[in-house]
Formats: C-alpha cells, sequence, structure tokens
C-alpha cells in the first residue's frame, strides 16, 4: 500500500487549521489504499522518509524563510535519502503572517536538490486561514494522496 507521509510544524493555531485541512483531503473517504503517516518535523526520520511514496510539507514563513523545524528535517534526511526518493511526488503548504516568498524559494531549493518532483502547486495563506485557505489545504492532501491511490 502506497504512503504518503507528512511532515508539518505546526506551532500557531493558524497552522494548526491548516494541517488539519491536510490530514482531511488526504484521508478523504474516496481516496483508498493510502496509507497517511503524520510527522512532527523534529521527529521525522530518515527512514519515515525512505518507507514513504510521496510527501506533504507544512510550515509556517519564520523571518522569511521556513521553520527551523523543516529545516532540521531536511538537514537530517538530505544525504540518506538523496539517491533512494528522486522523482518522488510532493506538495507543501506555507502559513505566513504577511509574507512567505523566502520559505517558498527555500523548500523549492531543497526538494530541487533532492529530486522531488512537485505534484501540486503550493498552498501559500497569509493572515488568517480562512475558507479559502484550508480548502486550498484540503485539495492539496486529497490530490497528492489520490495521486498516489491511482
Amino acid at each position: 500500500m502506497p504512503t504518503l507521509l507528512i511532515i508539518h510544524h505546526t506551532p500557531s493555531p493558524a497552522c494548526q487549521e491548516l494541517f488539519e485541512a491536510v490530514v482531511a483531503g488526504a484521508g478523504a473517504p474516496e481516496i483508498e489504499g493510502v496509507r497517511v503517516v503524520r510527522r512532527a518535523a523534529l521527529a521525522a526520520t530518515a527512514s519515515d522518509v525512505l518507507a514513504a511514496d510521496g510527501y506533504l510539507l507544512g510550515t509556517p514563513a519564520n523571518l522569511g524563510y521556513m521553520s527551523g523545524a523543516l529545516k532540521h528535517f531536511f538537514d537530517q534526511i538530505y544525504y540518506p535519502c538523496l539517491d533512494d526518493t528522486r522523482g518522488r511526488p510532493f506538495g507543501y503548504w506555507v502559513h505566513g503572517g504577511n509574507d512567505v516568498t523566502g520559505a517558498v524559494r527555500a523548500i523549492e531549493t531543497v526538494t530541487t536538490g533532492l529530486g522531488w518532483r512537485r505534484a501540486a502547486e503550493p498552498v501559500t495563506v497569509t493572515g488568517a486561514p480562512g475558507r479559502a485557505g484550508t480548502e486550498a489545504c484540503w485539495e492539496l492532501g486529497a490530490v497528492l494522496a489520490a495521486g498516489l491511490a491511482g
């Protein structure tokens, strides 16, 4: 059974709301045959990444960059996973107070280096998530999971 690994750093209520929407989309009842695994960025390991078939990444934008927790995740898994995960699909969401440009650029840089294939447009939300933000995150989760199911 294919596995979707959701790696997240959710330090705020807004980040938690977006994370929950991603999880709900990935676990939609009409998507069958995909195992969804959730890991906090500081707890995720190279073994988790190697055992998964696709990835969803979630982070706040902190001081113009991805969270330190997600950066730590990438630092831990980069070389152990570099050769064995090339071409695997991924998606991501970023929440920020007013600007997420630096965080998006950082994620794109690292995932390009890993050779991962972006399977959905990133979701970026500034300010309060609102209905549009949570719906976009639900869709992101569903798209990644459905891509692994079919």
